[in-house]
């Protein structure tokens, strides 16, 4: 069976943050949006993909990579990032979801009009399946 949330898509509009999640397979989420996506019924992912803005060119405005989730966890900030100052912005929390390396789409999800998007929550098969943003906003059980 299927559950929509089972795949969660995430914008993606820094290449430093981009660079996190090639190199050492880890993203972040604030807690306070996790919540939001529990009460919504849409949490717990088993894959994440990331739907790239326009900081990436020639990728920009489609989801091109996915990776499954390993692992989910509560942290602080100062402890994904202990080369920055402690001050108020480190002791905000996190979930730390730990992914698999990235694999790419053979074809990119692309979306056909400009949106803003913070996160899409789908089915494997309508991941699987879609070729466009539009495609992932209607959930088909």
């Amino acid at each position: 069976m299927t559950r929509r949330g089972e795949v969660l898509i995430a914008v993606m509009n820094s290449w430093a943050d981009w660079d996190i999640v090639r190199t050492q397979c880890w993203y972040r989420i604030p807690t306070v949006q996790v919540a939001k996506l529990k009460q919504q019924g849409y949490w717990s992912p088993q894959w994440l993909a990331f739907y790239q803005t326009k900081v990436f060119g020639a990728e920009a405005y489609a989801v091109n990579a996915y990776a499954q989730v390993n692992q989910v966890y509560e942290v602080y900030r100062w402890e994904l990032f202990p080369d920055q100052p402690r001050d108020a912005k480190s002791e905000q929390r996190y979930c730390k979801l730990e992914l698999s390396p990235l694999e790419t789409l053979p074809q990119p999800i692309v979306s056909q009009r400009l949106r803003r998007i913070a996160f899409i929550a789908t089915t494997w098969e309508q991941f699987t399946t879609a070729r466009a943003i539009e495609d992932l906003l209607t959930y088909h059980s």
